[in-house]
């Protein structure tokens, strides 16, 4: 293969960013023609671009100090790299959601021209994120290769990616929960007012929440699994094919990049339509686009299609795993009708169903996960599992604008609601939110499916840089590092939960004081002081995300430099295991409490300010860091460790 297929490959990365361009131009050329919509808008883009400012400012020392360390201990090329990863990390979070802070209002505007104008607009602030993600990606891929030529290097930029992304992830998600939480309980259970009601002190922070945790935070997520697949193919298959294995990965992603702009064109709705229909329709499209791309690109680079068959299992996995989440997350479905039967009987019994729907909805994700993984393995061994990661992710850039989708959609109801919009209008928004509940679950899936295959694919690719070629279970030291990852997913997430908890408690605290000493405030003559409660979220995720992402990169390096290269490899698995097990129970728990929630709120089992409607509240206040905070937290510790370990291979061998 010659030199060109680079310029091929970085074309498909500019492609995406013209798109996202293209689709921003769309976005800023609709007019909002109301005042209160547009200030809204402006406070709610300021507060999230404020929060994203502080973190990332809050995260420079540790970038700078972990690139010295590379320098020193390994080499200057790894710490380049890993500045470069966490730079583009950032970048594409500054850029979605700066587009999606101006999408929020124009959706709210749009859903009184009609379903499809508030859908369209949605989804093109959804597609900008998505969009960027794969393109920065690529190119930073790409960039890396062109100047190091070694894959190994390379990883170096996925452990930077991995790094703000777990801080994203988990400070995003705990401001958003504490916000969430504070004005759901104090708002709709003891003021009895709407969700989204201007009186509530805490709704300002419920939206910019929404943002940092969903927007920057799946992005961020999103965006390291992307990267961290691809170079973890490119590390395993430059052993084993050179410049085509190197190269296969990344025309891999390159047709994701073009399938998935083919796929925005099948998001069409009608008026009275299903939104969800459509969103699926694009998805669906998009994994049969990258499936027919894909025969061709293995038939051409190996001149046989063994290869093709282990990609095929990864998008196809995907896929039926997005699927399966709907099932369980979706209230056209038995499981969160389950949920709200069970709130009639109080919250107890709520969160006892909304505890089981999650357990269960383990099964058939794991089992996918290892149908792809014995796929990928008969078809192209090690290498396979790699592609079938890389094929899974491949769609990301639709798979992501689906997800960011959800929380624009969300925001523009809380637009509506604020704004005073007519009451068909807020039915819009309404409905657009669910089917966001349900989309924002099903990117959960996709990430958390990927997680796995990815963290396999890392984990294979640290086993051959330490020369490790099997783990001996005899060992003491193994069943140490086993306990020891085993146990990190369920450590991990009780810090996040608890975080939540704490950070909950003050702004309940805060909303309670401000209804009992601000004079007129139930009655709407007096203002709520909404920048404290954005403070207390602020102060909260930024101190309480330290120590969860610090566990995640010091963890493997003590155990790697004090019981040795074997005894990481069994802290990789362990950690992979139940770290898996524990992210789709949360993330679907989660997501079908809230649906339980919206499903009592359209009118079923007595509607709002019933009994059954405060106990969904409850559950779904429990759900809230399951499903925002720890649960997709955790995808990104597994990869983080063991892209850690591969990084840092050198020093445990």
């Amino acid at each position: 293969m010659g030199v060109s297929w680079i310029g091929v490959v970085g074309g498909a990365g500019v492609l995406a960013l013209l798109f996202a361009f293209v689709a921003t131009g769309k976005i800023n050329a609709f007019k909002v023609e109301n005042d209160r919509i547009n200030e809204l808008s402006g406070i709610i883009q300021k507060g999230a671009m404020a929060f994203l400012y502080r973190e990332y400012k809050a995260l420079v020392p540790f970038v700078l100090l972990v690139a010295a360390l590379l320098a020193f201990k390994i080499n200057v090329p790894n710490a380049v790299c890993f500045v470069s990863g966490a730079l583009c990390s950032a970048l594409t979070g500054y850029v979605g959601m700066r587009v999606a802070t101006k999408s929020n209002g124009k959706t709210a505007y749009g859903a009184s021209q009609g379903m499809n104008s508030a859908l369209r607009i949605a989804f093109t602030g959804g597609s900008v994120m998505g969009m960027t993600v794969v393109g920065v990606g690529i190119l930073g891929i790409v960039g890396m290769y062109v100047l190091y030529g070694d894959a190994n290097v390379i990883a170096s930029f996925g452990f930077g990616a991995s790094s703000i992304a777990l801080f994203a992830r988990v400070g995003g998600g705990i401001y958003t929960k504490a916000a969430d939480v504070g004005a759901d309980l104090v708002g709709k259970v003891e003021a009895g007012i709407p969700e989204d009601d201007p009186r509530n002190p805490a709704v300002i922070a419920d939206n910019v929440g929404d943002n940092v945790g969903d927007i920057a935070g799946m992005g961020a997520d999103l965006f390291e699994s992307y990267v961290n697949s691809i170079i973890a193919a490119m590390a395993v298959g430059a052993l084993l094919f050179g410049v085509a294995g190197v190269a296969y990965p990344l025309f891999l992603a390159a047709i994701g990049i073009v399938a998935s702009i083919l796929g925005t064109f099948f998001v069409r709705v009608k008026e009275g339509g299903d939104p969800q229909f459509a969103l699926r329709m694009g998805l669906i499209s998009t994994g049969l686009f990258m499936i027919l791309g894909a025969f061709f690109v293995t038939r051409w680079i190996f001149d046989d299609l063994t290869l093709f068959w282990a990609v095929v299992g990864g998008v196809a996995s995907g896929v039926i795993i997005g699927y399966i989440t709907e099932i369980y997350t979706s209230s056209s479905y038995g499981s969160v009708k389950e949920i709200a039967n069970a709130s009639n009987t109080g919250a107890a019994t709520n969160i006892l169903a909304g505890i089981g729907v999650g357990m269960k909805s383990t099964g058939w994700p794991v089992l996918f996960i290892c149908a792809a993984t014995l796929v990928g393995v008969h078809f192209g061994g090690l290498y396979g599992i790699a592609c079938a990661a890389v094929g899974m992710l491949a769609i990301t850039g639709m798979a992501l604008s689906v997800d960011a989708y959800g929380p624009i959609a969300d925001n523009a109801g809380g637009i509506a609601e604020m704004s005073g919009l007519p009451h068909e209008v807020r039915n819009i928004t309404d409905k657009l939110d669910a089917v966001g509940n349900t989309t924002a679950a099903i990117g959960k899936g996709l990430a958390i499916g990927s997680a796995a295959l990815t963290a396999l694919a890392l984990f294979v690719a640290y086993a051959q840089a330490v020369k490790l070629d099997t783990i001996d279970l005899k060992d003491p030291k193994v069943m140490v590092g086993l306990f020891i990852g085993g146990l990190l997913p369920f450590l991990f997430s009780a810090l996040s939960i608890q975080a939540v908890g704490r950070a909950a408690q003050k702004m309940i605290d805060e909303v309670r004081r401000q209804f009992r000493e601000i004079p007129g405030i139930m009655e709407g003559t007096g203002k709520p002081e909404y920048e404290r409660c954005v403070d207390i979220s602020t102060a909260a995720a930024l101190r309480e995300m330290v120590i969860p992402g610090l566990m995640a990169v010091v963890v493997p390096v003590v155990v790697g430099l004090i019981l040795g290269a074997e005894a990481l490899g069994g802290l990789l698995g362990g950690s992979i295991v139940t770290g898996v097990m524990m992210a789709i129970f949360m993330a679907n728990a989660g997501g079908a409490w809230d649906n339980a929630k919206k499903y009592i709120e359209e009118g079923h089992h007595g509607g709002k300010g019933t009994p059954a409607h405060a106990a969904a509240v409850v559950g779904d206040t429990v759900g809230d860091p399951f499903k925002d905070t720890a649960g997709p937290s955790l995808n990104i510790l597994i990869k983080l460790m063991s892209v850690v370990a591969l990084v840092l291979a050198p020093l445990f061998s």
